[in-house]
């Protein structure tokens, strides 16, 4: 909103640019002076700090190798290898890979968290600066660069994905209440309504390709936005765009979502939800069997509950204009974010739990405090909204008091360590790899009996060999990620043991001719039959039919969404009417 009566597109492009030029280095400034206790302790290393170094190190080593886009993670599992980054959504890892191929691997993880969150606050500032006035909208941006639940993330759960999805939250619901025609193009408001569902699918892929318990809470939080809307209007159009604009971003993610929800059925995906991850195990000051677990809920829980009560009252300030009713469009929004709230507070409640049981692919979230991620965006807005009111200086000091005391008690609890990426390093240099993951680990498998150190490829049945004279010699003559070769010279038939476990993208073949291979009997290695004499086995990863077909999809949408978002202008009648009225 201006105080002139023009429409944002008639101003300077220069003064626009200028407009966020604060707004740059706010976020910067909060991002910097979240990570500067890294600067004196070393690397935050939470829960899954191991397991996201892992992935970057692993994905930078196979670019190396010729690999533009890596599946199979060839030191999970000490070198015998999983295929996580079919499963896990990428964005996270080639960011960090690529990142760690132009600096030095221990500042991976502070820049890494810097950019996550300078976008962040610039997505908020986005959003803020299309319903708030001046100072509001960069409070906003402040608020949600250094809101407590990314804190958590990274001082205390390293989930540099889901920190990065999160980034997208704002964005996405601006876009959504684009959508819903609850706020205007400030670009092209003819045609604002086609370019919002083309914008609003490319961010949506963004998120589902960051982290998928982001995308799903993503998915559901959109949906509530277009259902309400619908309602609120009396109009089937928004539901009717939004549900266009979710299966265009889900087509744009296709070459992640599909394979991954295909080929689940290859791994032991169950896993996800062990004990200690379900949902019923992670509800709002839940007590379980393991110290460990229920601290840190505990923790987690007291930062939902203070951000629900502060963002409420908040709401409560946001709710009034100076005294004055709120106007059209302040009033869509903030009923709005106050969907968002209720829903993120209901859905951390214990009573929901038949919700979590029932809704597809909501277990997965695995943790029901991971939506503040969208309790973020209200706390944000919101506090941006009161502090722009009069003595909103009061609601500055109480939330950055707030943000202040979280951060200090969760750095003094976190878990700090200069030496987990060196020591990293060094395991796959020595040719020992690092563990794998119970979810990724392929159907049949034990992963725990795995031998942490073995050769690429070895003789597995020595009783039946009658002398050493008859041992067979073994040659391994290439061994990258998605390659191997191995030549053979035998006397007697044999089974040829191969560091590697069996999954079905790889493709074996002996002399040309494909082979199934077995598997072992207490875990599931990959063992070749090998004929006497000389022998030339090739292993390959190769494209499976999931693969092809989401690629084609992702780039079938990617074209559409051009079009959809270059195409002239369209017309709507209800923002033309708005604009005459303003000009």
């Amino acid at each position: 909103m201006t105080s002139s009566g023009k429409p944002l597109n008639l101003q300077p492009v220069e003064a626009r640019v200028r407009a966020w030029i604060p707004a740059i280095l706010i976020s910067l400034f909060i991002s910097l002076a979240i990570v500067s206790p890294f600067f004196w302790l070393g690397n935050a290393s939470g829960h899954d700090f191991q397991y996201h170094a892992e992935s970057w190190v692993d994905a930078a080593g196979q670019w190396k190798e010729g690999i533009v886009y890596p599946r199979w993670t060839e030191w999970a599992n000490y070198g015998f290898g999983e295929p996580r980054f079919i499963f896990y959504p990428p964005a996270s890892w080639v960011l960090g890979a690529a990142l760690g191929s132009v600096m030095p691997w221990n500042a991976v993880p502070v820049v890494f968290i810097v950019l996550a969150q300078t976008l962040a606050g610039l997505s908020a500032f986005a959003l803020a600066r299309r319903v708030f006035p001046g100072r509001a909208t960069l409070f906003c941006a402040a608020c949600y660069a250094a809101n407590p639940y990314a804190l958590l993330i990274i001082y205390m759960r390293s989930d540099f994905a889901e920190l990065l999805g999160n980034a997208f939250f704002p964005l996405l619901f601006l876009l959504a209440l684009e959508i819903s025609e609850f706020v205007e193009s400030p670009a092209a408001p003819e045609g604002s309504v086609p370019r919002a569902v083309a914008w609003f699918a490319a961010v949506f892929a963004a998120v589902w390709l960051s982290n998928a318990p982001a995308g799903v809470i993503a998915s559901y939080s959109s949906f509530a936005v277009f259902g309400f809307a619908a309602l609120a209007g009396r109009s089937w159009q928004p539901l009717v765009r939004g549900m266009a604009g979710l299966a265009l971003g889900f087509g744009l993610a296709g070459f992640y979502i599909l394979p991954a929800a295909y080929e689940q059925r290859w791994v032991n995906i169950a896993q996800a939800l062990s004990p200690g991850l379900l949902p019923s195990e992670n509800f709002l000051y839940t007590v379980i069997n393991d110290p460990e677990h229920t601290l840190f809920n505990w923790i987690a829980s007291t930062i939902a509950v203070l951000l629900i009560l502060l963002t409420g009252l908040a709401a409560l300030r946001t709710g009034r204009e100076d005294d004055e009713p709120l106007s059209v469009q302040r009033s869509r929004v903030w009923r709005a974010l106050l969907l968002l709230l209720g829903l993120a507070t209901m859905l951390m409640l214990r009573f929901t739990l038949p919700l979590w049981q029932l809704l597809p692919k909501l277990r997965f979230v695995q943790f029901p405090w991971r939506w503040m991620s969208l309790l973020a965006v209200a706390f944000a807005v919101f506090l941006g909204g009161a502090m722009g009111r009069r003595r909103g200086w009061i609601w500055a000091v109480v939330t950055f008091a707030l943000i202040g005391g979280v951060a200090l008690v969760l750095v003094e609890r976190g878990w700090w360590d200069t030496q987990d990426i060196p020591a990293l390093r060094a395991s796959i240099a020595g040719g020992s790899g690092f563990d794998g993951t119970d979810e990724y680990d392929p159907a049949g498998d034990d992963h725990t009996n795995l031998p942490t150190k073995s050769p690429e490829a070895m003789v597995m049945d020595t009783d039946s060999i009658p002398g050493p004279n008859s041992r067979p010699t073994i040659h391994v003559d290439r061994w990258s990620p998605e390659d191997k070769e191995v030549s053979v010279s035998a006397h007697e038939r044999f089974f040829l043991g191969l560091r590697l476990l069996n999954y079905p993208a790889w493709r074996v073949e002996v002399n040309g001719a494909v082979v199934t291979p077995r598997g072992g009997d207490d875990y599931n290695q990959m063992i070749v039959p090998v004929p006497a004499g000389e022998s030339q086995v090739q292993v390959r990863f190769v494209r499976t039919w999931d693969r092809t077909l989401g690629g084609g999809i992702s780039l079938g949408t990617a074209f559409f969404l051009f079009w959809l978002g270059a195409r002239p202008k369209l017309g709507n009648p209800v923002f033309s009417k708005r604009m005459a009225r303003t000009t």
